[in-house]
């Protein structure tokens, strides 16, 4: 396992020192990982199912390979993929609890009033036509139109890390016409189709129910429409949500397309700020931002902007934002919110790459959120531990520069 853990940690020290860091830090996960066993311990029925849960975190933790049935009932030790799919399948257990966990876990690690929710969505490329979903549909992480099952996320973002809060699986229309094809997956009759954004909305709802200490949302275009953005004006939650150039708001009077407004901007409307550092530094463009008279609620002190983002290389190169929040909100707030949708970004792929998030061989509704579930505790696991770590190193050298 500690080769997961190895990059929580830049270690700059002797040979010997290395190897105590090592032992340290996997004494550390170890302890954590023992420490939300025990936490969703309650929502699994059974002592086996219980146990193998626990093994399933640590083999998705592990240096496998592959995440898969056979992989991961090799890192546990069983003869073959039986137990790991009856899990992931049959047993008693609930997978809804276990989110309730990972909300609670993550926002007693990673929260701060500051935070910020992120939705977005993923695809998972995938063969066949009986897995739950599955469709010919645009995906992100192929860049085109593929046989695949979409995923809607949430994630948690705040100056500490960001991990993953919800997921839900996208079922295109066209299998909700299906029932038959619906009872073979496994997807329960009362479920109905329902959009991305509703999905969004569902996962949201959750969250600030459950106390998830957040002020802002941010999403992309899919997440920017107005049904969606009434929704959080209801909730008086704070938002940045991308919408395209063809989008109008209104200004003197009419509507206008926001690309129209941004092309009209003089030079000193804009501002080079970072967006938050990225692979290679801070995320500079240049921003520029303007009130919207939409004032319904001005007893709330509240305000609405359309926020632009544009590359400081290629000024042509713009992005769009509606967004809301109190009249005391500077346009570096705003840049801080829309920079963290990235935070999403990077958890999916760390998501993929770490813990094995698209590498799920199940085909049913259920095993889909069971593994996706168990796979995000994972990766929560991971991001409390650098966490703790960052602060373990500050507070050395607070005390190394004391004492010099």
């Amino acid at each position: 396992m500690i080769d997961c853990f190895r990059e929580v940690k830049q270690m700059n020290t002797t040979e010997r020192d290395e190897r105590e860091s090592e032992a340290e830090l996997l004494q550390q996960a170890s302890e954590e990982l023992a420490q939300v066993h025990t936490r969703i311990g309650p929502r699994f029925r059974r002592a086996e199912a219980r146990k193998r849960a626990g093994g399933f975190l640590q083999g998705l933790l592990a240096p496998v390979e592959r995440k898969n049935g056979w992989q991961l009932a090799e890192e546990l030790g069983e003869r073959g993929p039986r137990g790991v799919q009856r899990l992931l399948g049959e047993a008693d257990w609930d997978e809804e609890g276990v989110r309730d966990d990972l909300q609670a876990y993550v926002s007693e690690h990673l929260g701060e009033d500051s935070g910020v929710l992120v939705v977005d969505e993923t695809g998972f490329v995938k063969k066949g036509k009986k897995s739950a979903g599955v469709a010919r549909q645009y995906s992100g992480t192929a860049g085109r139109k593929e046989n695949s099952q979409v995923g809607v996320f949430l994630v948690y973002a705040s100056s500490k890390g960001a991990a993953f809060l919800d997921r839900a699986l996208y079922l295109p229309e066209e299998w909700m016409g299906d029932r038959v094809r619906c009872r073979e997956a496994g997807i329960p009759a009362e479920v109905s189709f329902a959009t991305k954004g509703e999905l969004a909305k569902r996962m949201l709802l959750r969250a600030i129910a459950h106390g998830v200490p957040a002020q802002w949302v941010a999403g992309d275009t899919v997440y920017g429409y107005d049904d969606l953005r009434m929704f959080l004006e209801e909730q008086q939650k704070n938002y940045v949500v991308a919408v395209p150039e063809t989008h109008a708001v209104w200004v003197q009077g009419r509507q206008q397309p926001v690309g129209l407004l941004a092309a009209l901007l003089p030079p000193d409307a804009w501002v080079v700020l970072s967006a938050g550092e990225g692979s290679k530094g801070p995320r500079l463009y240049e921003w520029a931002w303007l009130q919207l008279p939409e004032q319904p609620e001005t007893v709330n002190q509240r305000a609405r902007w359309l926020l632009i983002r544009r590359s400081v290389s290629d000024p042509s190169k713009r992005a769009y934002y509606r967004a809301a929040g109190p009249t005391t909100t500077t346009l570096a707030d705003l840049v801080r919110v829309a920079g963290s949708r990235w935070k999403i970004e990077e958890g999916l792929e760390e998501a993929k790459g770490e813990v094995g998030l698209d590498q799920y061989e199940v085909r049913g509704f259920r095993a889909w959120y069971r593994f996706v579930t168990l796979a995000l505790l994972a990766h929560a696991i991971l991001v409390v531990l650098r966490t703790q770590t960052t602060v373990q190193e500050k507070k050395a050298q607070q005390t190394s520069a004391a004492s010099d």
